[in-house]
């Protein structure tokens, strides 16, 4: 019999219909007779039938028409909401359904597979699952490891050894003895007390992350978990149900231990979860609307959910990828500005670089090459003004290749050790099933990644520093040979005016963000955890500054692409036109003032899709066949569209 889950006011509903050529009028009174039933007072309701109410789906809110016939407008366990008019407790955004709705509609149900073995995982890789793009599954070899790993666990259990965390309390209460009867609502009660988080959840692409992150590292086989708590988990990932994780609570020392408590406590059935075809809604209908059943924890398994690094390293990992994306197309962006500021080639020749030989600062001297003025790509612009009496320019277009540079050697040194913790085993205790022990220690430290992450906060933040500087050198006619603020009829046009502001805004803000989290630390857990890494600030502050890196950035090249306008006819190199054009496609010229905001969101979108770098990596990489034909790419940020997959191929078909 079809049946739909039905959210009025604050609860949750299952309504079994057995005729779906009823109305959804008739499913809406059906709910609501059904919600006054359990409430002593009618919840305030005197009567079902003088109620005035809409029905919409709890995914995207969209309205349903009251008129129509159920099996035309909803599948099998639907996901619907009453809003009673007039009901404040029916509001038109309902605390259960945080987050973006826009993600609600841009999911789509992957066909290929990652296999996970909790030692392959990449940035990239694990970037891609959090946007939906694979489906999970273990390796035969993952599976055997986790699988001796427990049977050992079950021993120690059997044989009632004393043993942190399987047969004992936590932190504090380490040498408290659990009696084995209650040894399942020890981890349960761990679960709930730790699910102390606050603040908005994660995005579900987040969400995604971090349980494919920890599912990674628990099949490294040192946990404990059992594999059929393992595969349900799995089951969640490839089904796209997804807790309710808080962003704040986590000191990053004994792993991110609110966090990942809000993530296993939906996969437990409490709490909020999010899926595709639900929104979000009490995580037990969730997981049953998608034909999944609530882990039941086995003894260590709630210890083993939650003890790891986990948030740090997956909004870690998002943040270096986004991070190496925006850095590269900075380079187009600032070459394409020092045209329009008809700056000189000469401080990128490669005789200079090659005396102060960092491979950062070599990759952007040469990416300026392959993209300004030379026989191989000529410039109306540069030849209109080859013969200028300026001998250099300013820091922030000559010294591009030492300041982007250091960004590219500091993202670098940032994913290397991203990618080491990523295949981490982070757990405590580590169960070692072929050296027949369990050994307690601090593997749940966040203190590299955390380290690592503010470095690359202040290592990226100098991009939106130097570029935020440009867009002064371009809308300052003293500083130009461009109008003020790159606009036609200044005074009664602004022009680029409080673009500059909006950008000078963002780097000062950068300015706080990047003081390290690190270097506090605060005793928690009656001083058991007496330091600790504050690692979950640094992977979220990172993330703002490279949010904000682009968003600059994404000012400079308006900036400049208006910039060309006035330029015209003269054209710049072939790459930096085809940059030009793709700006074009998606906003025009600034002829007059107009709501700007639109268009700084346009070209911030270009970036996130890496669309800039896709338009200019083809000559690039020509460039470098047809210059230095003997030589490769040696820096990891150069000229692929994708970071390279591991050796092992990881990715299947159904």
């Amino acid at each position: 019999m079809p049946r739909f889950t039905v959210h009025v006011r604050d609860e949750w509903l299952t309504v079994p219909c057995k005729d779906v050529s009823n109305t959804v009028q008739w499913l809406g009174v059906e709910a609501l007779r059904r919600y006054t039933k359990n409430k002593p007072d009618n919840g305030g309701i005197s009567s079902v039938k003088d109620v005035r109410f809409y029905v919409r789906r709890c995914q995207g809110h969209g309205l349903l028409d009251a008129d129509d016939v159920i099996e035309d407008v909803l599948e099998d366990n639907d996901f619907v909401e009453i809003v009673i008019e007039g009901d404040t407790k029916s509001p038109d955004f309902i605390p259960s359904q945080p987050g973006e709705p826009h993600l609600n509609t841009t999911y789509r149900e992957p066909d290929e597979y990652i296999l996970l073995d909790g030692n392959s995982l990449t940035t990239t890789d694990l970037v891609k699952l959090g946007k939906g793009l694979y489906r999970i599954k273990l390796t035969p070899e993952a599976e055997d490891r986790v699988g001796h790993s427990r049977e050992l666990l079950e021993n120690i259990v059997k044989e009632n050894k004393v043993v942190y965390g399987i047969t004992t309390g936590f932190g504090k209460f380490a040498r408290t003895v659990i009696p084995k009867s209650k040894l399942k609502e020890l981890q349960e009660n761990l679960v709930r007390s730790h699910s102390a988080g606050l603040g908005k959840p994660l995005s579900p692409e987040r969400s995604r992350m971090l349980l494919a992150l920890r599912i990674n590292v628990l099949a490294k086989g040192y946990s404990g978990i059992s594999l059929d708590t393992l595969h349900q988990m799995i089951e969640a990932f490839n089904a796209s149900c997804l807790s309710y994780v808080p962003e704040k609570g986590t000191v990053g020392a004994s792993g991110d231990l609110a966090p990942l408590a809000h993530l296993a406590l939906g996969l437990t059935g409490e709490g909020k979860m999010w899926s595709p075809k639900s929104g979000w809604a009490d995580a037990k209908y969730v997981l049953e609307a998608h034909g999944l059943t609530p882990i039941s924890l086995k003894p260590k398994e709630g210890l083993a959910l939650i003890n790891g690094t986990q948030m740090i390293t997956s909004l870690g990992a998002e943040a270096v990828e986004r991070a190496q994306a925006i850095a590269r197309q900075a380079d187009i962006i600032a070459a394409l500005t020092l045209e329009v500021l008809k700056g000189t080639t000469r401080a990128f020749d490669s005789g200079i670089h090659e005396l102060r030989p960092h491979p950062g600062q070599k990759e952007v001297a040469f990416r300026f090459r392959s993209l300004l003025d030379s026989d191989h790509h000529p410039s109306e612009i540069a030849e209109s003004h080859r013969f200028c009496d300026r001998v250099q320019d300013a820091y922030t277009l000559r010294c591009c290749p030492q300041v982007h540079g250091v960004v590219n050697d500091t993202i670098e040194f940032v994913k290397n050790i991203i990618n080491t913790e990523i295949n981490s085993a982070t757990d405590n205790p580590m169960v070692f099933a072929e050296r027949g022990e369990t050994i307690s220690g601090g593997n749940f430290h966040g203190e590299y990644p955390a380290k690592a992450l503010d470095y690359l906060a202040i290592g990226v933040h100098e991009l939106a520093s130097i570029s935020e500087r440009r867009i002064e050198r371009l809308c300052n006619p003293s500083l130009s040979e461009l109008p003020a603020f790159l606009v036609s009829e200044g005074g009664l046009n602004s022009g680029f005016m409080i673009a500059h502001c909006t950008a000078a805004a963002l780097v000062s803000e950068n300015k706080v963000l990047c003081h390290p989290s690190s270097v506090d630390s605060l005793s928690t857990s009656a001083a058991t955890e007496d330091h600790v890494s504050m690692g979950g600030w640094a992977a979220r502050k990172a993330l703002r500054v490279v949010e904000h890196v682009e968003q600059v950035l994404s000012i400079e090249l308006l900036a400049a692409c208006q910039g060309i306008e006035f330029l015209r006819p003269l054209r710049t190199t072939t790459p930096l036109e085809k940059v030009y054009d793709l700006v074009r496609a998606s906003v025009k010229p600034w002829i007059k003032d107009r709501f700007m905001a639109p268009d700084i969101e346009a070209v911030h979108r270009l970036l996130l899709d890496q669309k800039v770098w896709q338009v200019a990596c083809p000559y690039i990489e020509k460039y470098k066949l047809e210059h230095i034909p003997e030589s490769r790419p040696t820096s990891p940020t150069a000229f692929a569209l994708d970071s390279p997959s591991s050796p092992r191929k990881r990715v299947c078909h159904e």
